[in-house]
């Protein structure tokens, strides 16, 4: 591998890959504002389309294992120029489709451009920075993942109501042919590594244990056939075959001599607590963007208006905080950032609860900013902190292993949201949810004590991880 490309040479690598992330993390929930005038231009219904939404997220997550073994054996240049051409060029076909089933095809290819396009961008600017950069490179690629979730419905039912739906779609194509044209000037690869054996168990067992675990807690917030007590039977028994996949792919994973997904990793103190910890704080983090638009717009009865100015609010206070977002690690240091933000984080979801009919407008916008400060704090530590420490050759298994937890992490809070929901509408009063605040609160509240579960994983940190990143040199302690 090359000495990693300076720091003049960053920024525009950087903000391509951003540009790209931004790209696929839009179309992961952009559509779902627009599924009724797409249901009608189907002939079918709403709720038959979702499942463009959920064929997009389980091939991401199925896919994602592989991109580290493409970037290995292709180079992760034309693996990244590929998955923008692959995703541009299903994209036409999301917009040319004239029924579910041709849509739901193109929705996968999709999301198998969107699985390489991901993590071997990554990985392109992983291998081109130097430790010091690693930061401010990281805190670039989080604002895709922190702004798209939020903007995508509001846009979607933008486009939708003002041109059509299929334009969602259509936009994609300038954007993908300037990635494109960028990528082949900007990016360099750091020449190949010894092609190994594509590893066609580990893949199909890792794909199957993290697909069942999504469709699991999708059946478990949005209903399993039959209903009642047959619903949640069949949810564990989905939830237990994921479990008997995930055990069988670590077993695999373990003996065979190239993994798809290498877990020596794990060995890095920093990056085992980014993959433990850090996975339960994304998914308690994802359950907001579904919690807060059902608050407003089903619980208080807001228009769509001044729902969508409230979710846009809590999007764009992510990004108001990055620009302190460094000097804050340079003075407390990973450790103490995530100890602290970690609380920080549990009392805004928590107060999240508090916002009812009589709760002043700036005081429901104060609440979402420090939420969205807190969210955006925590996705950036645990993004730079992951790879602060891990040596180089481990770089490409770390990466495919972050950005397949980072994938499960934020599709299982969606569906934790409206699990948590579900639950509390049942064990309360049968008033249902409409104009009623009480299910959102105990979610709320709930999603808040799952927040403060990885404080024990971050309490185990050094005091100094990942400073040679952060520049934060902590106080000796006492005799």
């Amino acid at each position: 591998m090359t000495a990693p490309t300076p720091s003049r040479r960053l920024s525009p690598v950087a903000l391509l890959v951003a540009g790209a992330f931004f790209m696929e993390n839009l179309d992961g929930t952009v559509i779902a504002t627009a599924l009724p005038s797409m249901a009608q231009s189907f002939g079918t219904t709403p709720p038959a389309l979702a499942i463009g939404m959920t064929a997009y997220l389980l091939t991401l997550a199925v896919f994602i294992p592989a991109s580290g073994w493409a970037a290995d054996r292709f180079g992760a240049r034309r693996v990244f120029m590929a998955a923008i051409a692959l995703f541009t060029a299903a994209s036409v076909l999301c917009g040319l489709s004239q029924g579910r089933w041709e849509f739901t095809a193109a929705r996968i290819l999709q999301g198998g451009g969107g699985a390489l396009m991901v993590p071997v961008g990554r990985l392109v600017v992983l291998r081109g920075t130097a430790k010091p950069d690693l930061m401010r490179a990281i805190a670039t690629l989080t604002w895709p993942a922190l702004v798209a979730p939020v903007l995508g419905p509001p846009v979607g039912g933008f486009i939708a109501t003002y041109a059509s739906w299929r334009w969602i779609f259509f936009l994609n194509v300038p954007l993908g042919v300037a990635g494109l044209v960028l990528a082949w000037f900007l990016i360099r690869d750091a020449g190949e590594r010894e092609p190994r054996p594509f590893d066609g168990r580990g893949f199909a067992l890792n794909g199957l244990a993290l697909a069942l675990l999504l469709y699991a807690f999708d059946l478990l917030g949005h209903g399993a056939p039959g209903g009642g007590a047959q619903a949640l039977a069949t949810a564990a028994a989905v939830l237990g075959a994921s479990g008997v996949a995930g055990f069988l792919a670590l077993r695999h994973a373990r003996r065979h001599a190239h993994p798809l997904v290498g877990l020596g990793a794990f060995a890095v103190p920093s990056f085992r607590a980014t993959m433990s910890g850090g996975f339960v704080s994304r998914v308690s983090i994802s359950t907001l963007p579904f919690l807060l638009p059902l608050l407003f717009q089903v619980g208080l009865g807001m228009d769509p208006f001044v729902s969508g100015l409230l979710v846009l609010w809590y999007g764009m206070t992510n990004l108001g905080i990055k620009p302190w977002t460094s000097g804050i690690l340079r003075r407390h240091g990973f450790r103490g950032v995530l100890l602290g933000n970690t609380l920080g984080n549990a009392l805004a979801i928590g107060g999240c609860a508090l916002i009812g009919p009589g709760t002043p407008l700036p005081a429901a916008a104060a609440l979402l900013a420090l939420a969205g400060a807190s969210r955006s704090l925590q996705f950036t530590s645990l993004n730079t902190l992951a790879f602060s420490e891990v040596p180089a050759a481990q770089v490409a298994a770390a990466n495919t292993l972050f950005n397949t937890a980072f994938q499960a992490a934020v599709g299982m809070g969606i569906a934790l949201g409206a699990v948590l929901l579900h639950a509390a509408q049942a064990a309360g009063p049968a008033v249902g949810l409409h104009g009623s605040v009480a299910p959102f609160r105990a979610a709320f509240l709930l999603a808040a004590a799952l927040a403060l579960l990885p404080l024990p994983s971050f309490l185990r940190l050094r005091r100094d991880a990942g400073s040679a990143v952060s520049g934060h040199r902590p106080e000796p302690l006492p005799p």
